[in-house]
């Protein structure tokens, strides 16, 4: 997400010998390597050219359970959600429907606050005007991100918190039914205090936690947790840059109370690992997510 994670990266499955010391961590970069068909579908949920989702679906007549999934990037519009596209067609392929959603990002106009989490907010809720045309069942919903998505992706299912003072309330969000979080960053005051990313944070937010109290609160997982939902995040065993943040949510949202986070450790990923189909890690991922719809669904 940050650039100084740019030298981490993930595992090739194929090619490679078995062992940690006979891997390569391959850089961000190298996502432009893994290639997929255009979506089923590129939908707008708003006015504006980054307001769209890309909608694949799987085989079959449905009704499809539906992943919503947001890219990350450190919250930066360099980041784009074709990165994503691989992730997006091996989730269709293992047999969900996948709503990847765009959206306007610091250094895009009209992207920061309160922008980015209305657009995260507005092309989540889409689903309802989607669902009966492409047979998606929206009582198995499940929001899914890497990095700064894992942030959002926890953030939507926990959007019924927010007060309605705040800039971000809306009535009657889209109900969420589980959380799988990749690599997340979720702990945004941790991360303005470090200055990642050129002080993405403060452009994100509109300044510190001091500054705006009720911007963190309606907007920080950590300031949201406990989460009411089952919620799993799988972070790298070598995601020495991110990995921090996300096991410091965990802590946070088992202190809060929260009993149905689980965070599970990738052991051979770093921070991409776990959104690249070509890796030993995503076996691990597909199996999470049918598991936490096996669990939405009881």
């Amino acid at each position: 997400m940050i650039r100084a994670v740019l030298t981490i990266g993930w595992v090739i499955a194929t090619g490679w010998p078995t062992g940690l010391a006979a891997q390569r961590l391959l850089t961000a970069a190298d996502l432009g390597s893994l290639t997929a068909p255009p979506p089923d579908h590129r939908i707008a949920y708003g006015p504006g050219p980054l307001q769209f989702g890309n909608l694949r679906l799987p085989r079959g007549q449905g009704p499809h359970p539906v992943v919503v999934f947001i890219h990350g990037g450190c919250w930066l519009s360099q980041f784009t959600i074709d990165h994503a596209a691989a992730l997006e067609q091996a989730i269709a392929d293992a047999g969900f429907a996948v709503w990847s959603l765009e959206y306007r990002r610091v250094g895009d106009e009209g992207g920061g606050w309160p922008g980015t989490f209305l657009d995260i907010g507005r092309g989540a809720d889409q689903l309802r005007a989607l669902a009966p045309q492409y047979s998606l069942d929206l009582t198995r919903v499940v929001a899914s991100g890497h990095s700064a998505g894992g942030m959002f992706a926890l953030w939507l299912a926990a959007r019924g918190k927010i007060q309605a003072t705040s800039e971000l309330f809306v009535e009657r969000p889209l109900a969420i039914g589980g959380v799988l979080a990749l690599a997340p960053a979720p702990d945004l005051e941790s991360l303005q205090a470090a200055g990642v990313c050129g002080k993405v944070v403060d452009r994100l937010m509109g300044g510190a936690p001091g500054e705006h109290p009720d911007r963190y609160q309606a907007a920080s997982p950590m300031r949201l947790a406990p989460i009411p939902v089952p919620s799993v995040l799988i972070i790298g065993a070598h995601d020495q840059s991110w990995g921090p943040n996300g096991r410091a949510y965990y802590d946070r949202a088992v202190a809060a109370g929260d009993t149905r986070v689980r965070a599970v450790e990738a052991t051979e990923s770093g921070h991409f690992e776990v959104i690249a189909p070509t890796t030993t890690t995503w076996p691990l991922v597909i199996a999470t997510l049918r598991n936490l719809f096996a669990t939405v669904d009881r």
